[in-house]
């Protein structure tokens, strides 16, 4: 009797082992789901070009977004979406410009209303207004302007028109192919947000619903980070940035290569130039320091004088002392002779 009690509670523990067993495996298999339900090809890149559209295991096809348009016309539609297909480049653009002029005023006005007209914006500026207290009475600017790509030449051609171009550099970043890779992951994240959402509507059990909400908080801060990414790429590639230097000269400076006559005839009139500006520059001195000069003439005038009476005294004195010593030896000579 007592073997057969024995061997019922064995038994009975080894059942209850196995259906807890079973319950764990069945709670994990259901949030290691997520992972397997939400895996996807990651896309591959044949040029610079192409790329081969990736596929997502049960979203279908991936649509192309403004920006990354897939060019199908006259391709057989029957080509299955993994073969390669052509996308329209993600090109940056920044161009340095420096550039003088004769009229500042008139300039910096014109970059601002064409800045307007062809629907960009000024993002920094930051100008001097040329005071002499620094010694330095040339105006000048440096503005951070954004205008819409497909609008740029026509912006620099106009500044072009209007100033002295002194220095352009441009450059170009080609950012398609992180672009699209950011825009795959970031599809992939919501195919798995949208598995999360329908795993936690069947979650039974806290482990797994505290699991899921976990995994969806980290999937929801990725994809918004990669929007957040591929806004500002956008930003970047729909405006390009300009970075304009305005000088103020009083003549500009020759950019077209010269000849050897009009090198000397150039530089002749420029040392004319320089010396018919020092000496402007030095009358204006003279004029502007008249007040300062006729203070250190008066102060000077006093100072003189006074060193004047102070050797006028001195002569006197001496002078004196001179009458006295000849008055007495005049004395004393006439006492000898009065003795004789």
């Amino acid at each position: 009797m007592m073997k057969n009690k024995t061997k019922t509670g064995i038994i009975g523990v080894m059942t209850l082992g196995l259906l807890l067993a079973g319950c764990g495996s069945s709670s994990k298999s259901m949030y290691e789901e997520v992972y397997d339900s939400a895996a996807y090809e990651t896309t591959a890149y044949a040029s610079d070009d192409i790329y081969t559209g990736g596929t997502m295991s049960g979203a279908g096809e991936a649509k192309p977004e403004s920006g990354v348009i897939a060019e199908t016309e006259g391709q057989d539609n029957s080509v299955p979406s993994q073969q390669v297909s052509d996308t329209r480049r993600k090109l940056i653009k920044n161009v340095d410009l420096e550039v003088e002029t004769e009229t500042f005023d008139q300039l910096l006005k014109k970059v601002e209303e064409k800045t307007e007209n062809l629907g960009g914006y000024i993002e920094t500026s930051y100008s001097y207004n040329g005071s002499s207290y620094y010694g330095n009475d040339n105006k000048n600017a440096n503005m951070t302007i954004r205008i819409p790509a497909e609008k740029l030449n026509e912006f620099l051609s106009a500044v072009a028109e209007n100033s002295n171009v002194i220095s352009r550099n441009e450059s170009v970043t080609d950012v398609t192919l992180q672009y699209v890779d950011m825009d795959s992951h970031k599809k992939a994240l919501q195919v798995e947000q949208e598995r999360l959402l329908e795993l936690l509507e069947q979650a039974e059990t806290i482990e797994d619903i505290i699991s899921i909400e976990s995994r969806l908080s980290e999937v929801r801060y990725q994809i918004e980070s990669m929007e957040s990414q591929l806004r500002a790429i956008d930003n970047q590639v729909s405006y390009s940035t300009v970075y304009l230097y305005i000088n103020e000269v009083t003549r500009l400076t020759p950019v077209k290569e010269q000849s050897t006559w009009e090198r000397i005839t150039s530089g002749f009139g420029d040392s004319m130039y320089r010396v018919g500006e020092g000496m402007k520059n030095f009358g204006i001195s003279f004029v502007i320091s008249i007040p300062y000069l006729t203070v250190w003439a008066v102060i000077l005038g006093i100072l003189a004088l006074f060193v004047w009476r102070v050797l006028k005294g001195k002569e006197k004195r001496a002078l004196k002392r001179q009458q006295k010593k000849e008055a007495k030896s005049a004395k004393e000579e006439e006492k000898k002779k009065g003795k004789e």
